[in-house]
């Protein structure tokens, strides 16, 4: 919690002071009014019932509902999660034929089309979600957009080829971002890559983290498979392990976030994390109101209880 006008706090004092009397009071009256007497059971005949702790009660109430208000009157905040508003966000999804290995069930490319469903279909409403698939080369399947069929659409669609151009990924997404229509002030905007490998052909990853830093687009990796992984092509079994220090690199360069994910479920929770980074922004939001309503509420305790003990009112 923090406070827009923190110090007027000071006046807690004031509160603490009055407390502080009230107690000296209480006890110095205490004092002064005992009665020394030798036979106890002739104490217990002829003192009157005091009300115990219940006399101190509405005084302390009231002591409350002044710090309640103190506490209002610094305009007192809470952190809150709010959708992000007109951002963009590009997913960015590897279909080299690498994807096709069965190390993560029932293939790398169906745990990653599920995993990147799940993120699409959460994402805020207004956020602009577009679709980049690369292996060879890199497409723009679905242009940004607040569609989130049409992404989920592309991404069931997704069909594997030879070949990883992480660069040429990066910059098809940087276009993509480019283009979306813009009135005033710049649309904040992300790319959100998925790869099992390395560069093998196209722009160097160098080059692409060049003007993805340029642009001021952050681009967040995730490394998806384990190094156990393998696929048959050709007649062969080859090893196609994931390559996380060059998508590390790529991430590092650009201030965007890195990840990995050796199963599904890993990936399905890293896309939530992700999710809850690009598409929601902390605001610190006042909540005074909450202590002003507290502080009537312990002031109507104190008169109340009073009244019904005491027969008046503080």
């Amino acid at each position: 919690m923090g406070f827009l006008a923190a110090n007027r706090l000071w006046l807690l004092l004031l509160v603490a002071a009055v407390a502080a009397a009230y107690v000296w009071q209480a006890v110095r009256g205490a004092r002064r009014h005992a009665v020394r007497f030798t036979n106890l059971e002739l104490l217990a005949s002829v003192a009157p019932k005091r009300p115990g702790w219940r006399r101190h009660l509405p005084a302390g109430l009231l002591v409350l509902s002044l710090a309640a208000m103190v506490v209002s009157l610094a305009r007192p905040t809470r952190d809150e999660r709010v959708p992000r508003e007109r951002a963009t966000v590009l997913l960015a999804i590897d279909v080299s034929i690498s994807m096709d290995a069965t190390d993560v069930e029932p293939s790398r490319l169906e745990a990653a089309q599920l995993a990147a469903t799940t993120f699409a279909r959460r994402l805020p409403p207004r956020i602009n979600l577009g679709l980049v698939s690369f292996a060879g080369s890199a497409t723009v399947r679905v242009a940004p957009t607040t569609d989130r069929e049409a992404v989920v659409s592309a991404i069931d669609r997704l069909d594997l080829a030879e070949a990883t151009a992480i660069g040429d990924a990066v910059l098809a997404c940087l276009d993509a971002i480019e283009a979306v229509p813009v009135d005033g002030e710049p649309v904040p905007a992300s790319v959100v890559l998925m790869s099992d490998g390395e560069t093998t052909v196209g722009v160097p990853n160098s080059r692409a983290a060049e003007a993805a830093e340029e642009a001021g687009v952050p681009i967040t990796t995730i490394g998806f498979g384990t190094d156990e992984g393998t696929i048959r092509y050709e007649g062969r079994v080859l090893p196609v392990p994931v390559n996380e220090e060059e998508l590390g690199q790529l991430a590092e360069a650009t201030g965007g976030r890195t990840f990995s994910a050796a199963t599904g479920e890993e990936l399905q929770s890293v896309y939530e994390d992700i999710g809850s980074s690009v598409g929601f922004e902390t605001e610190a939001r006042e909540v005074g109101r909450w202590f002003t309503g507290l502080a009537l509420a312990l002031a109507t305790l104190a008169a109340v209880g009073s009244l019904v003990w005491f027969s008046r009112i503080p």
